[in-house]
């Protein structure tokens, strides 16, 4: 069955591979991006086929809703937050953009959409004891990160981490991550208020080629991918043994695809992983490997906020959307160490 789809974001890194997944499927696509010069770069044209438009705008989104079956949502400002000054691009592209969206949808009678969320609304991963009890965590103690022990702790045991499943607490670490919740309970809200449905997936550590390099808001692998093409060894922060779990975005534009073809009723939110974790130090090396050194150094830096481990279940995916990850981050990582990246703007979060 053909479907009319409305795709936001979709001269984005993620967005881009969305948008080819869908029309390869023979799907038809209306595509939209704002261009903000922090994703692509100052001046970049719209792609051929694809509208300039703001997800803010009600009246620029009204005349390309009449017919659309789903949406796909993938348009956000993204990055951890550099600065407590880039809140407000997150508040008004990701969480007044999603609003504003939802009541054009409602308006159009539109009653189907597919969300990118993230993993950062969960904030630290799931852990257990050494007898194997799941225990509630909160953030690291800064003094034990000084001293160098980095594992979370539990009645002076060390953790070790477990499968985070979709039903988790969410508790945002970030800027980003509070507009990724909200993006979420706006979303919610809207199935409650209109009978619609909504499958948000929550996307791991996406990588691939394309990917924007050389900004603040780059992901871990392109920030190593930059500094083995400069000569110089990637810099892993603590002991290099923070888990994680790195998907493709192929993969990720599968599951958007699966989502797509697949309704669920009302709001079902999905982790989008590769179901094989990797530690950070192990992703430095596999790239590092590749492109022939230098070798990494593990530096024991640390910053305070950031997560130990987290790494998800990918079952609930595959039970209800048919989706399993394709590429091993092993296999894509070596790949991606010689994948064209994309330049981007890299001053920081857009402004209003």
């Amino acid at each position: 069955m053909t479907l009319r789809i409305l795709l936001t974001g979709a001269a984005g890194f993620i967005g881009a591979r969305v948008h080819r997944a869908l029309t390869a499927a023979g799907h038809e696509v209306i595509a939209t991006d704002l261009m903000l010069p922090a994703a692509h770069g100052p001046d970049a044209p719209a792609p051929d086929g694809v509208h300039r438009v703001d997800v803010r705008d009600r009246d620029a989104l009204a005349p390309l809703l009449p017919g659309v079956d789903v949406v796909c949502h993938q348009a956000a400002v993204v990055g951890a937050g550099v600065s407590v000054a880039d809140a407000p691009a997150y508040a008004a592209h990701n969480d007044l953009g999603t609003a504003v969206l939802l009541a054009a949808m409602a308006g159009a009678g539109c009653s189907r959409l597919v969300l990118a969320s993230s993993m950062v609304v969960y904030g630290e991963g799931r852990y257990r004891t050494p007898g194997g009890d799941i225990v509630e965590v909160g953030q690291r103690d800064r003094a034990d990160l000084a001293a160098g022990h980095f594992d979370q702790r539990s009645a002076g045991a060390d953790l070790d981490w477990a499968l985070v499943p979709e039903e988790a607490p969410l508790r945002p670490r970030s800027l980003y991550a509070a507009s990724k919740v909200a993006q979420e309970h706006y979303a919610a809200a809207w199935v409650a208020a209109t009978g619609g449905s909504v499958t948000a997936l929550r996307y791991h550590n996406v990588y691939g080629p394309d990917m924007p390099r050389d900004t603040p808001y780059s992901g871990v692998a392109a920030i190593f991918r930059s500094a083995l093409e400069a000569g110089q060894p990637p810099l892993v922060f603590e002991d290099g043994a923070q888990a994680r779990d790195f998907v493709h975005v192929t993969d990720v534009a599968a599951a958007n695809l699966a989502a797509v073809e697949r309704p669920l009723p009302g709001f079902t939110a999905l982790n989008v992983c590769s179901g094989h974790p990797i530690t950070i130090g192990a992703v430095a090396a596999v790239l590092a490997e590749a492109r022939g050194g230098p070798t990494p150094v593990v530096t024991g830096e640390f910053r305070p906020g950031d997560v130990r481990h987290i790494v998800a279940s990918p079952e609930a995916a595959r039970r209800l959307l048919g989706f399993t990850a394709r590429v091993r981050p092993e296999q894509g990582l070596a790949e991606f160490a010689f994948a064209p990246l994309r330049l981007a703007a890299g001053a920081g979060a857009p402004t209003l």
